[in-house]
Formats: C-alpha cells, sequence, structure tokens
C-alpha cells in the first residue's frame, strides 16, 4: 500500500473536517494537488476533499461540527468548510451528465472510482483516506512515480469536457513532469485534433492558465510543444518559443525574479493584450519591457530610470533578443544608477527660470548628470547652466 504523509493531512483542521463528514459513515477522501504533490515531494498548499455525502449533507455535518459552511460553488457540488481558519474545498461525488467544451452539466455520483473518471489528468486524480492510504483508480500512481502526465482514459473526450484542459496539459508538464520523458503523444495528437475549441474560452480563464504555465522554473520545453502542435499560435498569433530558453538562462545567469510578463513579452506576440485580460500593472510592466528590449541606454541609465528587478528583466530580453552575454557588470551598475539622485530640485533654479522654461531648464541639467555618469555634483550643474 502506498501512503502520503505530512502536516497538511495530520493537522488537527484537516483531521476536524474528516471528524465532521465521516460523523453519519460517509465516505471522504482527500483528492487532486495535495495528494500528488506529498508524492512527488512538492509542498502542498491547498487541501481539497472529495466526498459521496451531497451538499446539503455537507452543510449539515460541518454545522453539526460547528464548523463553518459556505455554499461557494454549490451548483458544482463544492463547498467550503473553514476549520481553524482553514477553508477546505469539499466536493461530491460527481459525474457529468453533458458538457460544451467550457462548462459542464453535472450529477452526483456514488463512488470514488466514478468520480476519478471525470477528472482530467491520472496524476491529479489520487484519493487518500485520513491515514494516507492512497486509492487509485486510473493509473496515477504509476504515472507520478514516472513524473508523466497523461488524459484520464480517452484524451479527445476529456479535451471537449473541457478545452482548458489543452492549457492544463501543458501547465502541468513544465511544472511536474519530467522532461527526459518527452510528452503523451495521444494527448498531443488530441490537442491538435482540437485547436479549434480554444477560441470558446473567455480571456480570464485563458490568461490565468497561461500565466501559471509561465511561472512554472523553466517552461520552455512545454511552450516549444505548444508552438509544435499550434497551440502557441493559436493563443498569441505571432508568437515564438525561441528566445524563451535564452531568456531564461539570462535570468538564472543575474539572478533574478520569475517574471512572467518578461516571459510573456519574450515570445515576441502581436498585441498579446488583444489576446490575454492583464492587470493594469502587468499591462504597464507589459509596455515598459516591449518598449526597452530593443532599447539602448546603459545598465545604470536603466537602474535610474526604472528600478533594480525591471532593468534587470529589460537586460535579459535584450540578451535573449540578440542572443548576446549580459554586460559584465550589469547588476551592480543597474544598482548604482537605482541608487543616484539628481542634485538639483526646482528650487535651484526658480531665480532663472519658471514654468515651462523651468522644466526644460531641469530636464536638461538631467540629461548633463546622466551623460556624466552621475558624477556631476549640484554646483558642477550649476556652473554648467
Amino acid at each position: 500500500m502506498i501512503h502520503v504523509c505530512g502536516s497538511w493531512l495530520s493537522d488537527a483542521a484537516t483531521q476536524s473536517v474528516f471528524d465532521a463528514l465521516t460523523a453519519q459513515g460517509h465516505e471522504v477522501f482527500v483528492v487532486g494537488g495535495c495528494v500528488r504533490n506529498a508524492l512527488l515531494g512538492v509542498p502542498v498548499s491547498d487541501v481539497d476533499m472529495a466526498t459521496n455525502a451531497d451538499p446539503e449533507t455537507v452543510i449539515a455535518l460541518a454545522k453539526a461540527a460547528k464548523l463553518r459552511a459556505i455554499p461557494t460553488g454549490i451548483e458544482h457540488g463544492t463547498i467550503t468548510i473553514l476549520s481553524n481558519g482553514t477553508p477546505f474545498e469539499v466536493t461530491s461525488y460527481r459525474r457529468d451528465v453533458a458538457t460544451d467544451g467550457r462548462r459542464a452539466t453535472i450529477a452526483f455520483a456514488q463512488s470514488a472510482e466514478e468520480d476519478a473518471h471525470r477528472r482530467d489528468f491520472t496524476m491529479n486524480a489520487l484519493y487518500a483516506d485520513r491515514h494516507g492510504q492512497v486509492r487509485d483508480f486510473v493509473g496515477g500512481l504509476a504515472d507520478v512515480q514516472a513524473r508523466r502526465l497523461r488524459f484520464i482514459d480517452d484524451p479527445t473526450d476529456r479535451i471537449k469536457e473541457d478545452y482548458l484542459r489543452i492549457l492544463r496539459f501543458f501547465r502541468f508538464s513544465a511544472w511536474y513532469t519530467d522532461p527526459q520523458g518527452g510528452m503523451d503523444q495521444e494527448a498531443l495528437a488530441a490537442i491538435a485534433d482540437n485547436l479549434d475549441g480554444l477560441s470558446a474560452l473567455s480571456k480570464e480563464r485563458v490568461t490565468h492558465e497561461f500565466l501559471k504555465l509561465l511561472t512554472a522554473p523553466n517552461p520552455s520545453l512545454a511552450v516549444a510543444t505548444m508552438q509544435h502542435v499550434g497551440v502557441l499560435q493559436a493563443l498569441l498569433p505571432g508568437a515564438s518559443a525561441q528566445s524563451l530558453p535564452v531568456l531564461i538562462d539570462a535570468q538564472n545567469q543575474i539572478g533574478v525574479q520569475i517574471d512572467v510578463i518578461a516571459r510573456l513579452v519574450s515570445l515576441g506576440a502581436a498585441e498579446p493584450e488583444a489576446q490575454l485580460r492583464l492587470s493594469k500593472a502587468q499591462s504597464k510592466a507589459l509596455a515598459l519591457y516591449d518598449a526597452q528590449r530593443g532599447g539602448s541606454e546603459r545598465p545604470a541609465v536603466l537602474g535610474y530610470r526604472y528600478g533594480v528587478e525591471p532593468s534587470l528583466q529589460i537586460l535579459c530580453l535584450r540578451s535573449a533578443a540578440l542572443e548576446t552575454p549580459l554586460p559584465a557588470l550589469a547588476r551592480q551598475d543597474v544598482e548604482r544608477g537605482a541608487e543616484a539622485v539628481f542634485p538639483i530640485k526646482a528650487a535651484d533654479l526658480m531665480q532663472d527660470y519658471s514654468g515651462p522654461a523651468l522644466g526644460e531648464a531641469l530636464r536638461r541639467l538631467e540629461r548633463q548628470w546622466i551623460a556624466s555618469d552621475f558624477k556631476m555634483t549640484r554646483e558642477d550643474l550649476l556652473r554648467a547652466e
């Protein structure tokens, strides 16, 4: 028997939910990502549960145990239970009655095995009881051990139930599979045959899934395979995966944070904002990176204008676009520029200038100061003026 363990399972908050839902003999398992991650040795964040109790019974059992029950997705059979302040999504066993590629009409099922067969990938359909004993109905254990991603049963059927699973396939591949093992050819063939379904998905869902893919430590293989089967072009016309691995190498070399917008810009898509739903902050970063990746401002000047992290991302993007090494002292120069403070204030020039002329004088002196590599003092600049 295979078991999982960890504080996420043994914690009193988790066990209290088990206590509540099994009080009248119902079946309850933890399921999905928490079991997968525990088996892979990856940190567990969210703990989801599945049960043969219907949603109304779940609510009643939670209340009887003095736990708060929130009907966050009751139409889909999901109730969120708060235990010691921790949320647990509890979903009644389900089976799909009808699907349209975006959403499903569901009916409640009686067994975990039936519930497993409506999920997406074998590694996401592993169940464990309160003691950690794993139940596998679809061959997920062998796939987890091989770090291999496969659709459950027929890939085409799973994709047509929800076309977002095409993107999820590449996201989970980037995060959890062995790149040396390659990707499941049956899955890729089904994906290539169902590209038209991507157009039915909302921009919000596509953006959420695609950006999560780009947050993987190294999504290069997944994105290159997306391009190979036509997914990347269907999502982002004009995009290419060619520069992404070069960008990631540069980012790793200089020690910057993972920046999904920099990675998105490296793909070179035509008007990505027309295809994705970005936040204001993301759109601002995209505009900056796109404008500056072909620029020539020195690292110190970038640091002065944009700060350390954005400037380093810009330098990585330039390195990837031109396939040239990063400047030798890139980080030191960027940090030096970020620390530089223009020594002239408007009050220093008010005796001689006002209005627009004052602003132009300040900008002129700032240009001189930058051209001096930030070395000119206040006195130097005032004498020059």
